[in-house]
């Protein structure tokens, strides 16, 4: 396998950019594509076509190559590998019972593959304004495969508006459904992990009263009062509304939610102050059990690098791809240092690098569980096997 990437700000920088890299004989099977919203996705992936390659991607709220990071532009990872080592599989589900819909593609794949592995892109927001399942997306998944399966990737974005986001191969879009580049475990190794670094913060809490999407009470006191209390934050006078997105508050401070072997993060979007309530982006259930975070700090990155530090030293591989699928509320929480964090793990595992920055992440935890994540980075190393 043989990976290289390219970026621009246009179809015509697209176009140079590619004419350059296959001016010496390159010739990639597959384009994986990470675009703002505001592209022209479609002549992009047509000149992608008329060079023989397969295509799969997402929209972007930012996207980035090895050494750069950009927001509204392209960035496309080129992949030469033998077609008969992974498979494209596009599923749109609106109107459809999601389980049955992911449990059809993974017995696609499973006829492919023996041991396959996937590469997901799923929308977020579709035009109705609601949010697509990505933790029943995974688990379902997860659960076709007996718990034995790797699963990255990420929920595309929109440039960091609430409007629907799309996922796309060569034929088809939607701004409801998913794309899955299927890999063939007996000829490619997966190495990665989803990880967020946030730490937690006081003592552990209980959800007791959630209703349609929004949390009311924690410990039995009215869940808004508490969280900005806690944090010692407070709503700004032009914030007295309600149904307000608190960026200011949210994306430094998401709950560290513990229902599970390894803990994953969710992130409060929206507040009441009438309903003295907090929606999430996915809601924790009445009984469910968090920790407030502390406020981020370069601890975050390093957690991330160091642990792909021990993960490359353990396997002893040089890479030869890297997708990294990183929350937008990092880049909003991080700043620079959600650029550093990216090319940290390009050092590392010293391969071609694309990503972009999304509405929520797919990947293994520490234990090695696939999850829907939240403000956090989930990456992927890939290596062809030696046959």
């Amino acid at each position: 396998m043989t990976a290289k990437t390219i970026r621009g700000n246009s179809e015509t920088e697209i176009r140079e950019a590619l004419s350059q890299t296959l001016s010496d004989g390159f010739a990639p099977s597959l384009a994986i594509i990470f675009i703002s919203i505001k592209q022209d996705r479609d002549a992009i992936i047509q000149l992608l076509k008329e060079k023989g390659m397969d295509v799969v991607g997402a929209t972007s709220s930012g996207e980035f190559i090895e050494g750069h990071q950009s927001e509204g532009e392209v960035v496309i990872m080129l992949v030469d590998i033998p077609r008969e080592d992974y498979t494209i599989l596009f599923r749109e589900t609106a109107g459809k019972e999601l389980t049955e819909v992911v449990q059809q593609a993974a017995i696609v794949a499973l006829s492919r593959f023996k041991d396959p592995a996937y590469i997901a892109v799923t929308t977020c927001l579709n035009a109705r304004g609601e949010l697509f399942d990505g933790a029943r997306f995974v688990h379902t998944l997860e659960d076709c495969h007996e718990g034995e399966t790797d699963i990255f990737g990420g929920m595309a974005g929109a440039d960091g508006e609430l409007i629907p986001s799309l996922v796309f191969t060569g034929e088809q879009s939607t701004d409801e459904g998913f794309a899955l580049l299927v890999l063939d475990k007996s000829k490619i190794d997966l190495y990665g992990v989803a990880i967020s670094g946030w730490k937690p913060l006081g003592r552990i809490r209980t959800v007791t009263k959630c209703e349609d999407g929004w949390l009311y009470t924690i410990d039995d006191q009215p869940a808004l009062d508490m969280y900005l209390r806690y944090l010692g934050e407070s709503l700004d006078q032009k914030d007295e509304a309600t149904n307000v997105f608190v960026e200011n508050i949210s994306l430094f401070h998401p709950f560290l939610c513990l229902d599970d072997v390894d803990p994953v993060l969710r992130t409060p979007m929206f507040v009441d102050r009438e309903k003295n309530a907090i929606s999430m982006d996915y809601p924790i259930p009445e009984g469910g059990t968090f920790q407030f975070t502390l406020p981020p700090d370069f601890d975050i990155v390093e957690s991330v690098i160091n642990q792909a530090q021990n993960m490359q030293e353990a396997v002893g591989v040089q890479a030869d791809a890297l997708l990294v699928f990183s929350c937008m509320g990092r880049l909003s929480a991080l700043g620079p240092m959600a650029a550093q964090e990216n090319d940290g793990l390009h050092e590392i595992w010293q391969a071609p690098m694309a990503g972009f920055f999304t509405y929520g992440e797919y990947g293994k935890d520490n234990s090695g569980k696939n999850k829907m994540h939240s403000t956090t980075c989930s990456w992927v190393a890939l290596k062809e096997k030696n046959q």
